[in-house]
């Protein structure tokens, strides 16, 4: 392909990735309501009495319009993913590209486990030791602009973090650090989980940042010993190789 060849794919698939954000977002705006009513569930899980309120006219267009935009991020990610992959993939090989496929196909699911984890566990949890802090002394008046920020923000955070045994695949697989230099440095691990699990939790209480960092520890630790096995399973398929190599 000519240089002017790859400018006009690039601005193909940038048309492609723009009109499906645009199409989410018309979607998630529609269907606002029932996604407040979903992202409220959390709370009536732990028990908590939840009226949201607003403070100015512009306000609730701006709640079903920042529901909409989270909405969008969840259902176009794989669209502008794909584009993204598809546009660089013919510069790779067959196998790079197999990889790649395979790649995004975790990069969803893990993100999406993490989203569920985060609506099914931390939240209740959260929501309810810090609504606990008031202890009956005081009386929530709920902004809906607030907490569905709050909620949303820390659904896509814990999501990210549940991409962290493919960061982990990744760089293993690239040569860049061996399994058994990740698990040697474990305590570094451990800060830098706790730094982005700090990061990612809006109100920084010491629940949900725990609630956050433990399971990405545990993910990171396991997929260190994924990686480790990965790596024996490819030294003996190349020694396997060699070794016919060898005999022809």
């Amino acid at each position: 392909m000519t240089f002017i060849e790859h400018l006009e794919e690039l601005r193909r698939r940038i048309i492609v990735m723009f009109l499906s954000l645009v199409v989410a977002t018309s979607v998630g705006y529609i269907f606002s309501w029932e996604i407040l009513g979903f992202l409220k569930e959390p709370a009536a899980k732990a028990n908590i009495p939840l009226n949201l309120y607003y403070q100015t006219v512009l306000e609730p267009f701006m709640v079903r319009f920042k529901i909409a935009i989270y909405a969008a991020i969840v259902l176009a990610l794989p669209v502008i993913i794909y584009e993204i992959l598809a546009y660089i993939a013919p510069a790779l090989r067959k196998r790079e590209k197999r990889f790649m496929y395979y790649a995004l196909f975790f990069i969803i699911i893990f993100f999406l486990a993490g989203v569920a984890f985060c609506y099914m566990y931390i939240l209740p949890v959260g929501l309810k030791w810090l609504t606990g802090q008031s202890g009956g002394e005081i009386t929530p008046v709920l902004m809906a602009n607030q907490y569905v920020s709050f909620v949303a923000l820390l659904m896509v955070g814990v999501g990210l973090s549940f991409e962290t045994p493919l960061v982990v695949w990744l760089v293993v697989r690239l040569g860049i650090v061996t399994p058994q230099r990740l698990h040697k440095n474990w305590r570094i691990a451990v800060i830098v989980i706790l730094a982005f699990a700090a990061l990612i939790t809006p109100d920084w209480n010491p629940v949900t940042m725990v609630l956050v960092a433990a399971p990405m520890f545990l993910l990171y630790e396991g997929s260190i010993l994924f990686a480790m096995f990965g790596m024996r399973s490819s030294k003996k398929q190349a020694e396997a190789i060699e070794a016919e190599e060898e005999e022809d």
